[in-house]
């Protein structure tokens, strides 16, 4: 499978698509409807001169209960062209995912009050809807054991913070495959 960092791009009307396209949110509009859209939302814009295609960037939730660290990896995963929605907490990312189907990754902080990464994980991974997610756990804490155990379950990958731009890069390269 070969990775693509790119946004997509959804054609408006005409194709197999029909008038119908996709959006961030996971529903489908209407061109004109999509277009409305893009012209409030700077996340899908259109492309060149044809008003009928538009830009979709890929959708992750940064969940770390550290305004510190929520902000980097955040600003991390912008500057490589991904919406980010970043929550403090597992259950307000579940809530999200409930409103935002087509997330293309979760980056998760292991240790947070009420419910950890791991926990979370385990929860998306139970999910018949949710399963396909790929989740990244990132820690402080080198635990071998701790990491083998998220690795097992389900987790994509496992990032020791600080988070860095190369982790960013190598985590986006190789999971956000289709988005």
């Amino acid at each position: 499978m070969e990775a693509s960092s790119k946004p997509e791009v959804v054609t408006v009307g005409g194709g197999s698509r029909g008038d119908q396209g996709a959006c961030c949110r996971g529903h489908a509009e209407g061109a004109e409807e999509m277009m409305t859209r893009a012209a409030k939302d700077s996340r899908v814009v259109p492309v060149g001169d044809n008003a009928n295609e538009v830009v979709v960037e890929p959708c992750v939730i940064a969940v770390d209960d550290s305004s510190v660290d929520r902000a980097l990896v955040t600003a991390l995963l912008r500057r490589s062209k991904y919406r980010v929605t970043a929550v403090d907490s597992g259950k307000r990312a579940l809530e999200i995912l409930g409103s935002e189907p087509n997330v293309s990754m979760i980056i998760t902080d292991y240790w947070m009050p009420e419910m950890t990464g791991y926990d979370l994980l385990k929860k998306i991974k139970e999910s018949s809807e949710l399963k396909q997610i790929p989740v990244v756990i990132m820690s402080s804490e080198n635990v071998p054991t701790r990491i083998t155990r998220c690795l097992e379950e389900g987790a994509e990958d496992f990032l020791l913070k600080p988070v860095r731009p190369s982790d960013i890069s190598r985590i986006t390269t190789r999971i956000l495959v289709h988005v």
